[in-house]
């Protein structure tokens, strides 16, 4: 049951996540909240400052967080006859979990993600697109399959002079 999950203790394991990737994150946030401080006494930005054990907090934290929220979703899932997590069980177990204040700004970096892949994604084909006029305007290019026989033809020849030796 759900609840018994909650109450079950998560192995500490080799699996972590990337360090530089939860510094970065960390030290992000750290130093939007030092800026909220204001300058110090000498007028300078203050930055916080994050310990090497702090940081493996974090991470054991982040997993912790990740295995107890996949835990919810997939009871959702499957209270729900399905296999497959979709993005409204992860919702929906943010709600559960009682972190629903988050779900909101979850559902806006979701979305801005959506749209900065899809841009990518139109621009990957509009450049691929750009290729393949390119290719098709230069008559005797390699790529346009003429050119690419003859050499084959010439690599016979050759062939077949080293079998004459």
């Amino acid at each position: 049951s759900l609840r018994a999950r909650r109450s079950e203790p998560f192995p500490m394991s080799d699996d972590t996540l990337p360090a530089a990737h939860i510094k970065r994150l960390v030290k992000h946030k750290l130093n939007e909240l030092m800026a909220g401080l204001g300058p110090d006494a000498k007028g300078k930005t203050q930055e916080g400052n994050v310990q090497k054990e702090a940081l493996g907090a974090f991470n054991e934290s982040a997993k912790i967080f990740i295995h107890y929220l996949t835990a919810t979703a997939n009871d959702i899932c499957r209270d729900g006859k399905r296999q497959t997590i979709s993005v409204d069980d992860v919702f929906r177990a943010i709600e559960e979990l009682e972190f629903g204040e988050f779900t909101e700004p979850l559902k806006q970096s979701l979305e801005g993600f959506k749209k900065n892949a899809a841009a990518k994604t139109a621009q990957r084909s509009e450049r691929e697109d750009k290729k393949r006029k390119a290719a098709e305007s230069k008559p005797g290019d390699p790529d346009d399959g003429e050119g690419e026989d003859d050499e084959e033809e010439g690599d016979d020849d050759d062939d077949d002079a080293d079998d004459d030796a």
